[in-house]
């Protein structure tokens, strides 16, 4: 195998490969011997069936995975040489093998800018203590009083109000006919608390018990259901009765009904911690943002595109994500998919240009990720999001997509280290810095059990 470097820019390295007719039948032979001693081929013994039977039987395969196997010892083999480790997936170009043909192809990736990693050792930056206040806390003891809250009729021939909840059926009618996936029977519907739209709520509000009323209802050009978003219906309604919230005291039977607490106090206790903890890890985030931000400042480079790329279709696919969640899609927006490029693009850079350093400093201090700390990080990945581990490390090793996660986890451990040698100036928390982990903190119950 040979091969030549192109410097297409400070950032930039073009590879042409030329691997002659012997190693590529070298390849495809090895590929075809792993095959003939793993494969059953009805007629042979395994292990004793002809090369010739495997290739023709196999050929396909044999094919994709001897080209994977050599072009990914190769680029060891050239990254080696040339002590350079790519910033992002590398780009191959070249089709596959064919045996008695000599194998050319091209490998395209970027590597990381020369420059002067500035001095963090005892670089100052502040960091906010976290701090809980009482109000907090009763107002989660308030939230798990409302899940665990009863329900009791209301006798009085009145409107229902805020605050309570109305049983109601109801259905959606189209020039007469009714929308067969909208409508429900015994539905009990929460008032005030935006969970509705307003002119539906207003019409249930408008009812007694036992009445039933008829008006027209508009629903928003982004409502969770497709079949209703933007259509005009005959909401029927009819108020079956009202019911209200009968909230529990704040006591040690509510302590073990909310997350099995022996008493309020353990209770207590345990979402001052959830709080606590959350706000630690948020504020550790800040004071680690701001000691790279001092980095940055004191230093220019040209940004590699790949991983302005890479940061803007996450970007993309997260706000993709969640608006499916939402039931949306991305018209909601009322914006393209290239619009919303260009609006990520330069929070895109800016985490360029922080993964970048964060390498720089990797190399610097001579940090590594081993064999071990990969499988950990598939490990977890594959329990997040319920895929099979080998085959989720499969597929990054022959997609090139490794050098990518050993990249996120060098950059974790070097901030990690510029955290452990700067001095942190402990502040007091600033007002209204904590509304950030207000959701995470919904339900202490959960997450202190």
């Amino acid at each position: 195998m040979e091969y030549q470097v192109e410097e297409v820019s400070p950032v930039k390295r073009k590879v042409s490969v030329q691997v002659p007719v012997e190693e590529v039948h070298a390849a495809i032979s090895a590929t075809v011997a792993l095959y003939r001693r793993d494969v059953d081929v009805k007629g042979f013994r395994k292990g004793k069936v002809p090369s010739s039977v495997i290739e023709g039987k196999y050929r396909k395969k044999i094919i994709a995975e001897a080209t994977t196997d050599l072009v990914n010892l190769h680029i060891n083999e050239i990254m080696g040489e040339l002590k350079v480790t790519p910033l992002s997936g590398i780009d191959f170009d070249g089709g596959e093998l064919v045996r008695d043909q000599a194998f050319d192809y091209v490998l395209g990736f970027e590597v990381m800018p020369e420059f002067v990693v500035p001095s963090f050792e005892g670089l100052e930056v502040e960091e906010e203590t976290p701090e809980v206040d009482d109000k907090e806390v009763e107002a989660v003891f308030e939230r798990m009083r409302s899940q665990l809250a009863e329900l009791e009729p209301i006798d009085e021939e009145r409107e229902p109000q805020d605050g309570e909840i109305a049983v109601i059926d109801f259905k959606a009618l189209k020039d007469g006919e009714v929308f067969e996936n909208f409508a429900a029977e015994n539905f009990e519907l929460p008032l005030g608390e935006g969970q509705t739209l307003v002119d539906f709520e207003n019409l249930v509000k408008s009812l007694k018990p036992g009445a039933e009323d008829t008006k027209e209802v508009t629903f928003p050009e982004d409502f969770l259901n497709p079949e209703l978003a933007g259509k005009t219906f005959d909401m029927q309604v009819k108020l079956k009765s009202i019911k209200k919230k009968v909230l529990p005291e704040v006591n040690d039977d509510l302590a073990q009904k909310a997350g099995g607490f022996a008493n309020v106090a353990q209770m207590r206790e345990a979402v001052i911690n959830s709080y606590t903890e959350s706000r630690k890890q948020l504020y550790k985030s800040n004071s680690q943002k701001e000691l790279l931000d001092k980095l940055l400042k004191q230093v220019d480079f040209q940004v590699p595109e790949s991983l302005v790329e890479k940061n803007v279709e996450r970007m993309l696919s997260e706000t993709i994500d969640r608006l499916e969640r939402q039931g949306k899609g991305l018209q909601a927006l009322g914006k393209s998919i290239d619009d919303l490029k260009e609006e990520f693009k330069p929070q895109a850079e800016d985490l360029a240009r922080s993964e970048v350093m964060l390498l720089a400093v990797a190399k610097q201090e001579s940090l590594n990720v081993d064999d071990r700390e990969l499988d950990f990080y598939f490990q977890q990945l594959a329990a997040r999001t319920g895929q099979d581990f080998t085959q989720l490390k499969k597929y990054h090793i022959e997609n090139n997509l490794m050098y990518a996660v050993r990249d996120r986890l060098l950059a974790d451990k070097a901030m990690e280290l510029m955290y452990s040698k700067a001095e942190i100036k402990l502040i007091p928390a600033k007002s209204g810095d904590a509304d950030g982990d207000k959701e995470e903190t919904t339900d202490s119950s959960e997450e202190t059990e």
